[in-house]
């Protein structure tokens, strides 16, 4: 099966989160040699309009065209599974996964099934503001029983800088920030948070962060190493 498969990831939006995807998905595979590791082609589409502005604004439809174009592409190469690392552009998933004829892991959904699994009840969801009023994470979290939270004007006004003015200039994002985001989502009564943005995932890594926070990127790094028939990493 390994040598028939190959996984590929349509990025571009926010390179450097494409980049830290991809060692996600090098890091959870069972490998000690090259030819060990899953076969992968990176699609870095950069010139992907911004998925947040493009919600907001209700102008869609450029912006699925072309990321339907980068899934056919990504299809044509001969991959057998594609993720797409930004949360914000699941909005379309869906509609593209009609369109296209192997599989779409869909990040959000998988993020709440790990958190279902896990017992969980009352989840944040840290996200832009385009993830948050679209509810794609409010949907998939209340199909499964639980209540997600979305944080308090203030906070999500934070969690915009960290990803704007900070992660996507190359800064390493601000503990400050962030600090303040924790202490007002538990004091909410929530008993985890997902990292429902990419720059988010960039922030972890310069920022280790407790069990309390579930990565839905480094979830769907899991989720393509098995898909795609390879061995997870258990240590």
């Amino acid at each position: 099966m390994n040598g028939r498969t190959k996984l590929g990831i349509l990025g571009g939006m926010g390179p450097q989160a494409t980049q830290v995807f991809y060692q996600f998905v090098l890091d959870s595979t069972d490998a000690v040699r090259d030819q060990e590791h899953l076969p992968t082609i990176i699609l870095s589409d950069t010139q992907i309009p911004d998925r947040t502005s493009a919600i907001l604004s209700g102008q869609t439809e450029a912006l699925y065209q072309q990321l339907l174009s980068s899934a056919k592409l990504l299809e044509h190469c001969g991959c057998t599974a594609i993720t797409i690392p930004c949360n914000t552009s699941h909005y379309f998933v869906d509609r593209l996964q009609e369109e296209v004829g192997i599989p779409i892991l869909h990040m959000i959904r998988l993020a709440a099934g790990v958190l279902a699994r896990q017992g969980k009840h009352r989840p944040a969801i840290l996200a832009t503001d385009g993830t948050i009023q679209t509810g794609l994470y409010t949907r998939e979290c209340g199909a499964l029983g639980m209540e997600a939270v979305c944080p308090d004007p203030a906070s999500q006004k934070l969690i915009m800088s960290i990803i704007y003015d900070e992660i996507k200039q190359g800064e390493a994002g601000s503990r400050e920030k962030f600090a303040h985001v924790d202490r007002a989502i538990r004091e909410a009564g929530c008993d985890c948070a997902i990292l429902g943005c990419t720059e988010l995932s960039v922030f972890s890594t310069h920022h280790p962060l407790p069990p309390f926070y579930l990565d839905a990127m480094a979830v769907l790094a899991a989720q393509a190493v098995t898909a795609c028939g390879y061995p997870l990493r258990t240590i």
